[in-house]
């Protein structure tokens, strides 16, 4: 059973809020089908390191792609290689794909856009695109190539727990890739991937 911080009412429901237990646990596995959005819209040439995986969800989704895959998270959850911080290493890849512990999003673009040769793609709240100071620390300075913006909300839940309902947060996959342009195109998902791999 996950932390009680996340059990509201004696049920667990969608978050409005992901809450970060500061530990370090701050776990909510990417549903498959916002991973299959992504790789059925960018193409991946070369490793893709996914940085922060967790159990393997998403690991096990950009394996389809054809394109080796190297797993590794900061804590043991049973899958990939642990003991690895994303933000202190010095390790690059071809291409990086996470979707980043909420209390570390910054950190991860900072470092991921530094390391990843071709792609880096952050899964993120669409609101992670606002505010003045990421417009001076980040995208001011590297501005990412596209944003896909999901038309069908995500749902996290903490690990172990049935998904039921719909969330409340948008989010967007944000992509920097190293061969294009750097003007930012703004693209949307087309509905039907949730039904399509769920």
């Amino acid at each position: 059973m996950s932390d009680a911080t996340y059990n509201l009412n004696g049920g667990f429901k969608p978050t409005m809020k992901r809450f970060a237990d500061l530990n370090g646990p701050d776990f909510f596995p990417t549903p498959p089908w916002a991973t299959h959005a992504l790789i059925e819209n960018e193409s991946f040439e070369g490793e893709i390191w996914e940085c922060a995986c967790g159990d393997g969800t998403m690991s096990r989704v950009l394996e389809k792609t054809g394109q080796p895959v190297r797993s590794s998270d900061l804590y043991d959850r049973g899958f990939g290689e642990s003991g690895v911080d994303f933000l202190t290493s010095q390790s690059g890849a071809d291409n990086i794909v996470t979707n980043p512990p909420y209390n570390c999003a910054e950190g991860f673009v900072a470092s991921g856009v530094q390391r990843a040769k071709r792609k880096f793609a952050l899964l993120l709240r669409l609101a992670f695109l606002e505010g003045a100071n990421r417009h001076r620390t980040i995208f001011g300075n590297s501005p990412p190539s596209r944003v896909w913006v999901f038309s069908e909300r995500i749902t996290f839940y903490p690990s172990g727990v049935k998904p039921k309902g719909s969330g409340t947060t948008a989010y967007a996959w944000v992509v920097w890739d190293k061969m294009a342009p750097t003007a930012t195109e703004l693209k949307w998902f087309k509905p039907g991937y949730k039904s399509k791999f769920s």
